[in-house]
């Protein structure tokens, strides 16, 4: 039985990766932290559409101490994959914000994703083919003002999964990081639609990403036959940095 974690499964993105692995056959764990009738919900409607595969909700505070995060992670069963897309961000220039604030988005979107991957570390060795996929950013590549600290933690993910990948590679757990520009989730309800309508403007596609668009290349790198491309990032952002 295939089995993944999806972190941040109620969001716009991973609510899309659950849902389409889910119907490929996978077992999933739904991660969630405010979320938790969303959660329920899709593992509700999991287990009635796939009766034969396994769905279960977690819970799981990224800000919570060291004890709670290796206790929720050693209680977890055996894993062929971990997608990590979960992610905080702040508008405002950097003198503007509080130091917990800074804290909290390095915390969420980088160090405790690099935590939790220390962790899954032995079991993850133990499969054929096992994946950690990381959903960065564009910014990642190409740091935006008003959110530096939000590019410099999509930019860390894609440094991490360049060192790791070399350490891990030989056992073929493959380390990727899938870098999407601007994608039509219910995080954009803070823009207006001029500003949406800029913003698609300066995309040579023409258009924002929909989540199909990034579950594409999730299962690309989830396929066993994806071995070989391990440490890289890979921008699915309509041409928006070429």
């Amino acid at each position: 039985m295939k089995r993944a974690i999806v972190f941040g499964a109620t969001g716009g993105i991973g609510k899309a990766i659950a849902a389409q692995l889910a119907a490929k056959g996978w077992s999933l764990y739904i991660h969630f932290n405010h979320s938790s009738q969303e959660a329920e919900k899709m593992v509700v409607e999991f287990i009635d559409k796939y009766p034969s595969q396994e769905f279960f909700p977690l819970k799981l505070d990224f800000l919570a101490e060291d004890e709670v995060i290796k206790t929720t992670v050693a209680s977890l069963l055996p894993l062929n994959a971990a997608i990590f897309t979960q992610g905080i961000t702040n508008y405002q220039f950097l003198g503007s914000q509080e130091l917990t604030q800074i804290e909290k988005i390095m915390q969420i979107n980088l160090l405790v994703p690099i935590k939790i991957t220390s962790l899954l570390e032995s079991q993850l060795l133990k499969r054929k083919h096992g994946r950690i996929i990381f959903i960065g950013s564009v910014y990642g590549g190409q740091a935006s003002a008003l959110e530096s600290v939000y590019s410099a933690s999509k930019g860390g993910l894609s440094s991490f999964a360049q060192g790791y990948a070399r350490e891990v590679a030989s056992a073929h757990l493959t380390v990727n990081v899938i870098a999407p520009g601007a994608v039509d989730t219910p995080m954009n309800a803070i823009f207006d639609a001029e500003t949406l309508n800029e913003v698609k403007n300066e995309i040579p596609a023409g258009r924002l990403a929909e989540p199909s668009d990034i579950v594409f290349w999730v299962e690309n790198l989830l396929d066993k036959r994806s071995d070989y491309l391990t440490g890289q990032t890979i921008y699915v952002d309509g041409g928006w940095l070429v």
